[in-house]
C-alpha cells in the first residue's frame, strides 16, 4: 500500500471507501471529505485515524480543504434523484475539486459499470456504448451522473495535466457490506429478491481485499488523457448463483421475483484491468463465506437451519 503520502478520499464513510480509508490511514496522512450529515460517520472515521473535512461537492468553495495532496481518491456519489443537485455534486463537484487539487501526483475517479448501455450477457469493454438504462427505475440520476462525472474527470485531466484513472467498478462487497450483503439481509427478512428476466444475471463481484490492494496500481496507471478501465472480479458470477450459495451456507431459501425494473447483467471484460492490476485473488465463494461470518456470525456458514 501507499506510505507517507497525503491522501484525500471523498465519500470516505461509504461501503466501498471506508475499508480503503481505514487501511491507508495506517501509513499515510488521510483526509476524508463529505457532508457528514450523520455524525456517527465522522466518529467512525476519526477512530481509524482519518481527518474529516465537512464540505458539499455541489456548491462548496473548498476553502477549508488543503490543496497539497499527493493523491486524491474520488469515491463520493450523490443519489438524491434531484437531477440539478446530483449533477452539480457528482459532475461539477468533480471538476471543481480537480482544479483545487491540481498539483496531485494522481487522481483515481471511481465510476461504475452502471454507465454502460444494457447489453445482456455481452462482456462489456471500455469502448462499448454508454447508457442510462441500468438504474433508471430506482436511481434515476445515477447512471447519467456517473457518465457526466467521467466526462468531467477526462476534462480535468487534460485541462490541468492531472494524471487520472477512471475505474468502472462492478459489484464491490465484503465485511463492510455490498449487494450480496443486502441479498442476505432480504433473505433473513423473508423478502423476495428482484432479478432481471434475462437469466443468468451476471456481474463481476470484487471483494474489498482485492479492491484495497488495487489502489496503488490504479494510481500508477493514471495518465493524461485519463486511463479508463473496468474494475471487478476476474471471474463473473450470477446473482442467482451467489444467493443460492448464501442459502446453502445459512439454511435460508432465496425467493426471486422477475422484473425488468431492476439491474440486468453487467458483465465486464476485465482484460485491460488485468494489464494494470493483475487478477483478483479472493474467489467469490470464499468472499461470501467471510462476509456472512463477519456480518451474521449467528448464521454459521455450513450450519443447517430450519
Amino acid at each position: 500500500m501507499l506510505t507517507n503520502e497525503k491522501v484525500l478520499i471523498t465519500g470516505p464513510a461509504s461501503q466501498v471507501a471506508f475499508p480503503i480509508a481505514r487501511q491507508l490511514a495506517k501509513h499515510n496522512e488521510v483526509y476524508g471529505l463529505a457532508r457528514f450529515g450523520d455524525g456517527g460517520d465522522r466518529v467512525r472515521l476519526e477512530a481509524v485515524g482519518v481527518k474529516c473535512i465537512q464540505a458539499d461537492l455541489a456548491h462548496d468553495a473548498f476553502a477549508k480543504v488543503p490543496d497539497d495532496f499527493t493523491y486524491v481518491l474520488n469515491f463520493a456519489v450523490v443519489k438524491t434523484s434531484d437531477f440539478e443537485y446530483d449533477l452539480a455534486a457528482n459532475a461539477e463537484g468533480t471538476g471543481r475539486l480537480m482544479f483545487h487539487t491540481r498539483t496531485a501526483k494522481a487522481w483515481l475517479h471511481c465510476s461504475s459499470g452502471g454507465v454502460y448501455r444494457y447489453a445482456g450477457h455481452h462482456p462489456l469493454k471500455e469502448t462499448d456504448p454508454l447508457g442510462d438504462d441500468t438504474h433508471r427505475h430506482f436511481l434515476p440520476t445515477y447512471s447519467i451522473c456517473k457518465i457526466a462525472a467521467e466526462v468531467m474527470a477526462h476534462f480535468g485531466a487534460r485541462q490541468w495535466n492531472i494524471p487520472t484513472t477512471i475505474a468502472r467498478l462492478s459489484v464491490p462487497y465484503g465485511n463492510n457490506g455490498g449487494w450480496p450483503a443486502m441479498h442476505l439481509d432480504w433473505m433473513l427478512g423473508g423478502s423476495a429478491i428482484p432479478i432481471h428476466p434475462e437469466r443468468p444475471n451476471l456481474f463481476n463481484p470484487i471483494h474489498e481485499d482485492d479492491y484495497i490492494a488495487h489502489i496503488p496500481k490504479l494510481l500508477e496507471a493514471a495518465a493524461v488523457p485519463a486511463t479508463i478501465t473496468n474494475w471487478g472480479g476476474s471471474d463473473p458470477a450470477g446473482l442467482e448463483e451467489w444467493c443460492e450459495y448464501i442459502g446453502q451456507l445459512t439454511g435460508l431459501t432465496p425467493q426471486f421475483v422477475e422484473t425488468d425494473r431492476t439491474i440486468g447483467s453487467i458483465t465486464m471484460d476485465v482484460t485491460r484491468m488485468h494489464q494494470y492490476v493483475g487478477r483478483t485473488t479472493v474467489p467469490w465463494r470464499d468472499g461470501i463465506r467471510r462476509m456472512i461470518q463477519a456480518r451474521h456470525p449467528e448464521r454459521r456458514p455450513g450450519e443447517s437451519r430450519g
